[in-house]
């Protein structure tokens, strides 16, 4: 990267210019151009579609390879029509993969394949995918572990066009200028983009999205003088729904947009490899089965059964079961409290409550700004 920039040292070149010319994904492209940019190595200017250029240091770091620590990444897989070796022998990610934000992601299996595997050869054969379960399950961790270059809009029911495509916004100047969304950046970068929550977003705003996904890739931004974007290599749409919350309504004009779409639930041996107390793990599963059955609205999921553990190590056990009752539906709390009480054994378990009012030689006091200054100056 730093060597292509330096042989052209007058020209600013975009994510698309680069991966044309190097022959990688725009996704890798772009991570080690921001990158280069980062060590001040380079130079970035631009908006909407982001262009980079050469300065006084990229010769040096041109010199020199940069190798990214184990973990960070989760390299692409190649093309589907440029695959040559059996499924069978292809290398497998099946230890934690380290998130953009530092968190370890597990990989699971999907379709005899690592899942973040099999979604990247989704992706490579331009194959949408709708990810459908409850909240917690691990939906949006799968997806930013599986794509690095992941750009994400949350979905509601307040979600604009201009919220995916771009709108005009005042600069330091008073002046306006067009901000293109995240829709367009992924279109013109070469990037995979998560409509997350995409049931709750109205269907005539998803309307938006669909020209960029079939045969035509490519969209009209209207509010900015009927400008088409059109979409480059490694553009790649990726949703999540969740069936039980409110309001959310998955259309047939949606579904027939993913071709493929998996349902993801929680993995109860995962939390259990996790440390998480294999008590409460048990509670999750069997109202997880009454939630199956339809007897149950509400079962713990992964992201819950780790809030937990966290809370037990800070709060203790009591207090960590209390809030897990709490944070169930009021319509489910009784049962939920009801499977605690059987499988770890306690009397009786309510939502986490304040009791009364705890005398003053109890409570510890903070110092006051004034005794530690004094403090400090002795």
């Amino acid at each position: 990267m730093a060597r292509l920039l330096a042989d052209r040292p007058a020209d600013t070149l975009t994510i698309g210019d680069m991966a044309r010319q190097l022959g990688h994904s725009h996704g890798a492209v772009r991570n080690a151009a921001l990158t280069l940019v980062r060590r001040g190595e380079a130079d970035q200017s631009g908006t909407g579609q982001p262009k980079f250029r050469a300065n006084a240091k990229t010769a040096a770091a041109a010199q020199t390879a940069v190798i990214s620590p184990p973990g960070t990444h989760s390299p692409r897989a190649q093309p589907a029509t440029a695959r040559t070796t059996p499924a069978a022998a292809t290398p497998r990610q099946t230890g934690p993969i380290r998130r953009a934000g530092g968190q370890l992601y597990h990989p699971r299996e999907l379709a005899d394949l690592p899942d973040v595997e099999a979604l990247n050869r989704l992706r490579d054969a331009d194959v949408p995918v709708l990810l459908y379960g409850p909240p917690g399950t691990g939906k949006t961790s799968l997806v930013e572990a599986a794509f690095p270059d992941l750009l994400t809009v949350a979905g509601d029911g307040d979600t604009t066009v201009g919220d995916l495509i771009g709108e005009y916004t005042q600069d330091d100047a008073g002046g306006y200028v067009f901000q293109y969304g995240p829709l367009v950046t992924a279109m013109t970068e070469g990037r995979a983009l998560l409509i997350d929550d995409a049931t709750l977003i109205s269907p005539k705003v998803l309307a938006a999205l669909y020209p960029a996904m079939d045969g035509r890739r490519q969209i009209q931004v209207k509010a900015h003088k009927g400008e088409t974007i059109k979409a480059e290599p490694g553009f790649y749409v990726v949703a999540g729904h969740n069936p039980g919350v409110h309001g959310a309504v998955l259309t047939e004009a949606l579904a027939s947009r993913f071709s493929v779409q998996i349902q993801i639930g929680t993995d109860y041996d995962l939390a259990l490899a996790l440390r998480i107390d294999a008590r409460v793990v048990r509670v999750a599963r069997h109202l997880s089965r009454q939630v199956e059955l339809g007897e149950l609205g509400w079962a713990p999921q992964l992201r819950e059964l780790l809030s937990y553990q966290k809370t037990e190590a800070v709060l203790g056990t009591k207090a960590a079961l209390a809030n897990l009752v709490g944070i169930a539906p009021v319509e489910d709390r009784d049962a939920v409290a009801d499977a605690v009480i059987k499988a770890v054994g306690v009397k009786e378990v309510a939502p986490l409550t304040l009791g009364k009012q705890l005398p003053a030689s109890a409570v510890r006091q903070p110092p006051s700004i004034g005794s530690a200054h004094r403090g400090r100056s002795r």
